[in-house]
């Protein structure tokens, strides 16, 4: 009885933890969480390196996990057009370097994937999900405009289509300005 309780406290406490998590997202409207991290190549990216241009940040569970690869691979196949836009693609996880180059390599990845090996930009974000001691980002996507505010942020992103979705918002936003 009493094993049960606490694996039905355990259980609302982390119900509790990831809507709580999900609440500090940034939004529409909020200027970008700066960051500076490592991407595939061992390469240095800030916030500030992207300025003047759209960027489509977009946060993924796991490298080379079936819904992650399905995104990352809409994503590069429709590069040209995002080039054609003048928009970068960036991908965000808590995997390390050596898997991001693994991930990249395997799939032929053209665009940067960050190392956010110790949560921080998830968390600045308000992507981290906590699963027990297994961390890991949320799937979800942020436009980030060229003054580095967020244009549009994605909570619910469907692997399947995201890619397509994303261009169509972002030519609707680019019309807009």
């Amino acid at each position: 009885m009493m094993i049960a309780t606490l694996n039905r406290l355990a259980l609302a406490f982390s119900l509790f933890a990831l809507a709580a998590a999900s609440a500090f997202a940034v939004e529409a409207g909020d200027a970008a969480p700066d960051f500076r991290l490592q991407d595939q190549n061992g390469k240095w990216h800030a916030l500030e390196d992207f300025k003047g241009q759209w960027v489509a940040l977009y946060f993924y569970p796991k490298n080379d996990t079936p819904g992650c690869t399905t995104e990352a691979c809409a994503f590069r196949d429709d590069i040209f057009k995002f080039k054609k836009m003048g928009v970068k693609i960036v991908g965000v996880s808590l995997d390390d370097v050596e898997s991001h180059a693994q991930f990249a390599e395997k799939y032929s990845l053209p665009f940067t994937l960050l190392s956010d090996a110790d949560a921080k930009m998830a968390k600045a974000y308000g992507v981290l999900r906590s699963i027990g001691p297994v961390k890991m980002a949320r799937r979800q996507t942020f436009l980030i405009d060229p003054e580095g505010q967020i244009a549009r942020h994605y909570a619910r992103v469907n692997p399947d289509n995201h890619s397509a979705e994303v261009l169509t918002d972002l030519s609707e936003l680019m019309a807009a300005n």
